[in-house]
């Protein structure tokens, strides 16, 4: 076996998608006669051919196959060096091909009954071959014996999206009933060698890129003609090596499965700890409390915090601690956010005087009755609708004929993601010269999502004028400010932080994928207000800390590029 694989075990299974990469190495080292020592007193396999050869012309004379198409065996040739008690040929020498068969949709059927027989479709390859799904079609639309699945078939997925053309799963050594397969599918029949030996060579990423660069593409699928698959060029080693490599293939998988599962426990454990630890700040029930499990955390930080998921779980905390005042220091000095919220209720009036707004609905729930938690002397409890103006956007899609149209860039809900918008590909809408201000954009504006996946409710950033006169469409509500004495990225962070993200999932209209809040809901929406000068801190030490945060995921990145750096060439060298 390859010293790669032994002297460098945790390294290669520890890189990015280390065990995977692992488990194709083993493939290729198998493929390449390095995975197990030839043995000199092995038959070669060139008189292997020579038997598979006669072999398939006694089953062509009985009538058992149909005679191939000749293949140029002379042409076969693989592309790296192998040992010399191999040989080389063409796919379509040592197995036999079988397409599978075709019928009309009408006639699948998921019982059995009588005069119907299973049949495999491309949804039955998996890793392995999958049998609790099986359509049963009518025994009439098998035409030839060799439709019938055989124990040790190979069965490839023909026809299928382009990642999973080309795709494998061998068939056990017994069929608990009669099964044919359909039209997408080929059946793959080795022929006095190893079926485990094709099923190896069959997937390793250079047979897959072969299969898969082979294929001839429509819309939505990729097809594997038998005409570029039985040429397909085969290292062949002599049968009892096959037997070898393939007992020492099913040792090594059986450990990666083993460091698979225990590197899945030990990333559940870390993401454990590191949520207990986290939690236990945001839960402290006073200064001295959190000062303990600041100091538990702080002590162990470099060991927590190695994963870009733990980063971005600490990213969720820091913003859950700020919106909480526990992220800096209250300061007796500071006025008192009572006082801001008397001027914001009067700006507010002023606002929609000036707006003629309608009226809107008395909230129906009194939302201040029940608060998600405790905050600091000085600060105050609202509602978003008694701090800020919040309006819906442009409906697309409208009939607008015999008015003037402008048009103008807007906003979607793609647009908005959680604090930063993307605006690398902004669309346009018509829209009445007449309603343009009313759905025009300020500088400073919050933007919040209506809703979509699970992920999309509520998604809050601030628009900062990067596109001149932009709109925004009705799934996005504008939350405006009425008084410049305002932050509006402490607004944007509790909005975005979990207390925030409860509430919306909560409150939020669900379909079976979907969620979406309405206006009423987000008016409701409790929010916290610190005095302005604490605000001010605040944002200031949220983003101190997450460019920290964005720091560490940096350099988690960089180590993990060399991390993989180290294993591409280890097995660059294992292959060579």
């Amino acid at each position: 076996m390859s010293a790669v694989l032994t002297d460098n075990l945790p390294l290669l299974a520890g890189a990015p998608n280390g065990i995977k990469k692992l488990r194709e190495l083993i493939l290729e080292l198998a493929v390449r006669g390095k995975l197990v020592p030839q043995d000199p007193s092995d038959e070669p396999a060139s008189e292997l051919l020579k038997r598979i050869a006669e072999e398939k012309a006694r089953l062509v004379a009985e009538g058992k196959i149909k005679k191939a198409k000749a293949t140029h065996e002379e042409l076969a040739e693989v592309s790296y060096e192998i040992p010399s008690s191999w040989a080389v040929a063409a796919l379509g020498q040592v197995v036999e091909i079988v397409r599978g068969i075709t019928f009309p949709a009408s006639e699948k059927s998921k019982e059995p009954e009588s005069g119907r027989v299973a049949c495999l479709r491309t949804a039955n390859v998996q890793d392995e071959i999958e049998w609790d799904d099986l359509l049963y079609i009518r025994e009439s639309f098998v035409s030839r014996n060799d439709q019938y699945a055989e124990p040790h078939d190979i069965v490839m997925s023909m026809a299928n999206s382009r990642e999973l053309v080309g795709k494998v799963a061998l068939i056990g050594s017994e069929l608990k009933q009669k099964t044919t397969f359909g039209g997408f599918l080929g059946v793959l029949r080795p022929v006095l060698i190893e079926p485990r030996f094709v099923m190896a060579l069959l997937r390793t990423p250079h047979a897959r890129s072969i299969l898969i660069d082979s294929a001839s593409q429509t819309t939505n699928i990729a097809n594997v003609s038998l005409a570029k698959l039985r040429p397909l060029p085969f290292a062949i080693p002599p049968l009892a090596e096959q037997h070898r490599i393939v007992a020492k293939v099913d040792e090594l998988m059986a450990q990666c499965d083993r460091l698979e599962a225990r590197q899945a426990d030990a990333d559940g454990a870390h993401a454990q700890l590191v949520k207990a630890l986290l939690g236990s700040l945001t839960q402290a029930s006073d200064a001295e409390d959190f000062a303990q499990s600041w100091q538990r955390l702080f002590e162990h930080f470099h060991t927590l915090f190695t994963t870009e998921s733990s980063i971005d779980t600490l990213k969720q905390t820091l913003l859950q601690l700020a919106v909480m005042g526990k992220l800096v220091a209250q300061d007796p000095s500071d006025e008192p956010a009572r006082e801001l919220c008397k001027r914001i209720d009067i700006a507010k009036q002023r606002v929609l005087i000036e707006a003629k707004a309608r009226k809107k609905k008395e909230l129906a729930v009194d939302a201040l009755s029940v608060l998600p938690y405790s905050v600091p002397n000085g600060w105050e409890w609202k509602t978003i609708d008694s701090v800020l103006y919040v309006t819906g956007g442009v409906t697309l899609g409208r009939k607008l004929a015999g008015r003037k149209l402008l048009i103008k860039p807007y906003l979607r809900v793609a647009n908005v993601q959680r604090g930063h918008l993307v605006l690398d590909q902004i669309k346009e809408v018509e829209i009445p010269e007449d309603e343009v201000e009313k759905y025009l954009l300020t500088n400073g504006d919050l933007l919040i999502t209506e809703g979509g996946d699970w992920d999309k409710v509520g998604r809050t950033a601030i628009w900062r004028e990067e596109i001149s006169e932009c709109l925004h469409q009705n799934h996005v509500f504008r939350a405006r400010a009425v008084t410049t004495e305002w932050e509006p990225r402490w607004a944007e962070i509790y909005l975005n932080s979990a207390t925030a993200r409860e509430y919306f999932a909560g409150s939020s209209k669900q379909t079976t994928n979907l969620a979406s809040i309405n206006m009423t809901q987000l008016r409701a929406c409790v929010f916290p207000i610190p005095p302005l000068a604490e605000q001010h801190r605040i944002v200031a030490k949220v983003d101190q800390l997450m460019a920290l945060c964005d720091q560490l995921k940096a350099r988690l990145n960089q180590a993990r590029q060399v991390h993989e750096h180290l294993a591409i060439v280890l097995v660059e060298q294992g292959v060579a």
